[in-house]
């Protein structure tokens, strides 16, 4: 492995910064052409890249993957009742409140962490509008089953796709599946515009009339043609993703060399995901699971007595948030919620940095196994 720079702090990401003098030539248009929003010249450039690199079409950028997932809602005419899952960040389920539309969890596959679509079926009910799944952790769902259950209930399918950054599923782009795919664009993320998303539609009608909603309805300096939010991505945003686009072969190189690391040194000491044979790996998280919440409590708090700080994504369930209350208990996302940690990936780390990590959790584990013999 390469030696990187080291700082005092561990922390389960860095927001990765390219290279200045690239991100200054960028910033430069800007001041060059004074346009710094309004579907702007640099916004206009990383969507043709981002197409491009992705292999999708009607790629719309967005300011957050929060406002990605309302809008495409939106877009897409959701209504009453969702299908979802409990194991995902916060946003998947509190857009869906937020639009006033109504979660219904099915829980997850115990090995993928994705929604198990075997229990898709006996949430359907004639409220039912959309499936939102989520490739957890840049893992591809069963989307062939997820699609062939939403054709026949009529049901719309909108793919959580924030950790799903350039995975591919049988070599086509895993965000050309569904009528919608979301991206976060986040600077925890590996790719990122600071704050930022973006949305793929099936669709080229779903685009133009996204294209609209997300800057207030607005069709022409005196035209306002229907309801509208302001969910534009900026010039600044923009001039920080391509600043990024540039480096992600390298992104991607360095993230696979940990995650190797990690894999090869801890197989025999913690579980992993079980990840889709069929599609690559954006190595964007690298999860464990632990025999239990006790194992995993003692692990965490031997790394951040030393400043290293990996997370328990997701924790909690999204089935015990309490503004949702009463639900019906998802037991599987309940287990695995309590038993997974995510360990620090990101470009800079250093070997001895990724070792000692390694070495404290297999100690730990180690230790915990000789007292309970």
């Amino acid at each position: 492995m390469i030696d990187r720079i080291e700082s005092a702090m561990i922390n389960v990401t860095r927001t990765y910064l390219p290279d200045r003098i690239k991100l200054d030539k960028y910033i430069d248009k800007i001041y060059s052409s004074a346009w710094v929003t309004n579907n702007g010249q640099l916004v206009q450039e990383l969507t043709r890249r981002l197409e491009e690199f992705l292999n999708v079409q009607n790629l719309l950028l967005v300011s957050n993957g929060t406002l990605a997932l309302q809008v495409a809602y939106r877009v897409l005419g959701i209504k009453r009742q969702v299908i979802t899952t409990p194991f995902s960040f916060v946003a998947t389920t509190s857009t869906l409140v937020w639009e006033k539309l109504e979660p219904v969890f099915v829980d997850i596959d115990p090995e993928t962490f994705c929604i198990d679509p075997s229990r898709i079926e006996g949430s359907i009910t004639p409220e039912t509008t959309a499936i939102v799944p989520v490739h957890v952790f840049g893992n591809a769902c069963d989307v062939e089953k997820i699609e062939r259950i939403a054709q026949k209930h009529g049901l719309k399918t909108i793919y959580d796709g924030a950790h799903a950054f350039g995975v591919r599923y049988k070599g086509e782009s895993l965000l050309s599946y569904g009528d919608a795919a979301t991206l976060s664009f986040h600077a925890t993320k590996l790719f990122h515009t600071i704050e930022g998303g973006a949305i793929v539609f099936k669709r080229k009608k779903d685009l133009e009339k996204a294209r609209l909603m997300v800057n207030f309805g607005i069709d022409g300096p005196d035209s306002v043609v229907e309801l509208g939010i302001n969910a534009k991505m900026n010039e600044f945003q923009a001039a920080m993703g391509l600043c990024v686009l540039d480096e992600i072969e390298t992104i991607f190189e360095q993230r696979c060399e940990l995650w190797s690391y990690y894999q090869d040194s801890l197989k025999d000491h913690v579980r992993f995901q079980k990840r889709n044979c069929q599609c690559t790996n954006n190595y964007s998280y690298f999860p464990v699971l632990f025999e239990n919440e006790k194992k995993l409590i003692e692990v965490k708090k031997a790394l951040t007595a030393v400043d290293i700080n990996p997370r328990r994504y997701f924790y909690p369930s999204l089935d015990t948030l309490g503004y949702l209350q009463p639900q019906f208990m998802q037991a599987v996302s309940r287990d695995i919620a309590s038993r997974i940690l995510c360990l620090p990936i990101y470009p800079g780390l250093s070997t001895d940095e990724i070792r000692k990590i390694i070495t404290i959790l297999i100690c730990v584990q180690n230790y915990a196994l000789a007292r309970s013999s």
